[in-house]
């Protein structure tokens, strides 16, 4: 008598997910090619997650680009992902959202490439500003991000007793 069984292999890709918190403003430079090198300072805080990749794309509320590290993209792409693409106005959400948006890697000398499009969605000059935004990265072109800055119409302290003012840790 011959057993006969089925085996089921499963193969999956492991990428290292790796929850990321990043601090800082960076001025730096984005060259003819839009080419722009990180600061050692941001280089150092993403080398948990460089060898992932990131994706770059347009900013849902203002006129800059987002650098979220590839394990972070997954996770708010899961959130995405949930939305019933049979409504209307998911469908629009997600192909506005996913709008523009390019799965970069850093070369050998630590910079990243910035599309054309994306360049010039930003606007982006020689002089450009890296904010960090808890797990990913704002791009802004220095001048649009100093007038944002100068411009705000909202009263910051007032904003953070609104928005932060309520939690309670202990809950």
């Amino acid at each position: 008598m011959v057993k006969s069984g089925i085996k089921l292999f499963i193969f999956t890709t492991s990428i290292d997910l790796y929850m990321i918190t990043l601090t800082g403003t960076y001025e730096c430079k984005i060259d003819s090619k839009g080419r722009l090198m990180l600061p050692s300072v941001l280089k150092k805080q993403l080398l948990p997650v460089i060898e992932n990749g990131f994706v770059l794309k347009r900013s849902v509320f203002s006129k800059c680009l987002e650098i979220h590290p590839f394990g972070e993209w997954n996770d708010l792409m899961s959130e995405v992902n949930k939305l019933n693409r049979f409504v209307k106005k998911n469908n629009d959400f997600i192909r506005l959202f996913t709008a523009g948006v390019k799965m970069i890697e850093l070369d050998s000398n630590f910079r990243l490439q910035v599309p054309k499009d994306l360049i010039s969605h930003a606007g982006l000059s020689k002089n450009i500003v890296l904010s960090c935004s808890l797990n990913m990265v704002e791009v802004w072109d220095k001048d649009r991000y100093e007038k944002v800055l100068d411009d705000a119409t909202v009263d910051f302290a007032e904003l953070a007793e609104e928005v932060m003012g309520n939690s309670n840790k202990h809950e």
